[in-house]
């Protein structure tokens, strides 16, 4: 991964809000009123960590950000009897769709962004609930009003990872006309599995490469302290031949980015990769000062995110 100057720190990655000549957490560069707190661009509150108290939040973050082809039901005791489903990314990448058959289809991967994603989500679910079946979506920011953490209930979201988006026409008896951007989507959808042993982590095949991408809940500081100990300890390995080469922040959270060789797989990952979330555990609990050896780890990790705006 290379290093990116446009990244920011978790100390400079606001809970609420920013004020307008603050710099934009987004990591622009730029005043926040010059960016997302633009007329007309963002709302006027900017959420670091806006998935937090969501069933699942790294999964949910891995859904938006990482994972091309993934579904998840979302319990929602407002819809009633409606199915509702969370979805990675739906036709055109649209906010929603209620579909004919009386379900609701919540994407994540979207183009709006109005300062708080899950505000965002709370409000295109409760347009297409109330909708005829077609495209539910956002022209401007929703405003005042319920987030997705108030609309949805349970403790850990059952996510199917998909190889290539049928699952748009699953419910669609004449599929005429679809067969083109369906290709197109499934040639642009990188090879993908979630592990089963530990959460939030997923494989993937980019063609020349293999990666494991693991979103974390651990606060940013804390998390870097712990793979500088395992990095300087030779126990930051996740299957032969792999190499922790940097991590990727998105929506407060931190996404450590394992090189694996070609041919690696997921299945092989299983074992090792709830080995390191022992070992992960351990470094966690070890509050001890850095060695010199771990703060020279920790600066290289540091220097290696890329944040996802």
């Amino acid at each position: 991964m290379a290093k990116r100057n446009r990244s920011i720190r978790r100390e400079n990655l606001p809970a609420g809000e920013v004020g307008p000549r603050e710099p934009c957490p987004c990591g622009s560069g730029k005043r926040y009123k010059a960016c997302h707190g633009a007329k007309g661009g963002a709302s006027d509150v900017f959420v670091g960590r806006p998935f937090e108290g969501l069933p699942s939040e790294c999964d949910v973050v891995a859904m938006r950000e990482l994972v091309p082809a993934a579904t998840a039901p979302l319990s929602v005791p407002s819809a009633g009897d409606r199915k509702v489903l969370l979805c990675s990314l739906l036709p055109m990448a649209v906010p929603a769709m209620s579909r004919d058959s009386g379900e609701v289809w919540l994407g994540l991967q979207v183009q709006h962004n109005y300062g708080d994603p899950s505000r965002d989500l709370a409000a295109v679910l409760t347009r297409a609930l109330e909708a005829e079946p077609g495209i539910v979506g956002l022209t401007e920011a929703p405003g005042e009003g319920p987030r997705l953490q108030d609309l949805v209930t349970g403790d850990s979201l059952d996510v199917t990872v998909h190889d290539g988006f049928e699952f748009w026409v699953a419910d669609v008896e004449d599929t005429t006309g679809m067969e083109s951007a369906l290709e197109q989507a499934n040639q642009q959808a990188t090879p993908t599995a979630r592990l089963s042993s530990v959460e939030a982590a997923y494989w993937t095949n980019v063609g020349t490469k293999e990666h494991l991408r693991w979103v974390m809940p651990e606060p940013e500081d804390q998390l870097l302290d712990a793979l500088a100990r395992l990095h300087a300890a030779g126990q930051d390995s996740i299957a032969t031949d792999s190499r922790l080469v940097g991590m990727f922040r998105a929506h407060g959270l931190l996404a450590p980015v394992w090189d694996l060789p070609v041919g690696t797989g997921p299945e092989v990952l299983e074992d090792s990769a709830a080995a390191f979330a022992k070992d992960l555990a351990e470094a966690l609990a070890d509050t001890s000062d850095l060695t010199t050896a771990q703060r020279a780890a920790r600066s290289g990790l540091a220097n290696r995110q890329v944040t996802i705006r």
